[in-house]
């Protein structure tokens, strides 16, 4: 159980927004603006991911990029482009880097690169624990993300030792964790595959038998061709 989380108030005098933690004022800029909530965010994802430890709160050093510009660019001159099928499509990646950078957008938007780091990243991995999702899932998304600094490594966006850093996070374990685990994937009922056989091609038909005396894959049963079988001797 989380203890009590610190509230976001409002600093009258300056019309700051203000959050108070472990004793500690933290002045967040504007009072409702989009940066003060989403720096109270970060506070608490940090202090959270710490079990409720008071996190240090820096101040972005000018001409650098933020995490918001740093996805843009990362989107638009390598996502759009690599993750996309012969025929211009995307493919699924992309969309699973558009789930996996949510967070890291809400919660470190307008962070500059620099200061992110492994605790930040352990906050944002904190946030998908939060929002339940599985522990596989949680950790292909930090991996997605600590690839996206790769790649800004790769075009001296990043300093190379915030990707570094970055890789010290290790991978959330089975049992070891407050993320859930995922369902086991279990056969379909082979009652459900038999009830298709009237409503598709014998071909199709030979081929789900096929997948099921061999354990193939629908792709792998759709790419194979003749001359890949060896049908000599007694069949």
């Amino acid at each position: 159980m989380h203890p009590k989380i610190p509230k976001y108030r409002c600093y009258k005098p300056k019309n700051l927004g203000l959050v108070d933690i472990d004793g500690k004022q933290h002045y967040l800029g504007r009072y409702g603006s989009p940066e003060s909530v989403a720096a109270y965010n970060r506070l608490i994802q940090e202090w959270l991911a710490q079990g409720g430890a008071s996190p240090a709160l820096t101040t972005p050093a000018e001409g650098a990029p933020s995490i918001n510009e740093l996805i843009l660019a990362f989107w638009t001159r390598c996502a759009e482009q690599h993750y996309r099928r012969p025929d211009g499509t995307p493919t699924g990646e992309l969309d699973n880097y558009r789930d996996s950078l949510r967070p890291l957008r809400r919660l470190y938007g307008t962070t500059l690169v620099m200061h992110f780091g492994p605790l930040a990243l352990k906050a944002v991995r904190q946030a998908m624990i939060d929002a339940g999702l599985a522990r596989t899932t949680i950790n292909q998304r930090v991996g997605r993300i600590v690839r996206l600094f790769k790649w800004a490594v790769e075009n001296e966006l990043v300093p190379p030792a915030v990707h570094q850093a970055l890789k010290a996070v290790q991978g959330l374990q089975k049992g070891r964790s407050a993320a859930r685990e995922p369902e086991p994937v279990k056969p379909v009922p082979e009652a459900d595959v038999e009830a298709i056989q009237p409503f598709v091609a014998r071909q199709v038909w030979a081929m789900v038998q096929l997948q099921r005396l061999t354990g193939m894959r629908p792709g792998e049963v759709c790419r194979m061709r003749m001359c890949d079988l060896d049908i000599s001797g007694a069949v």
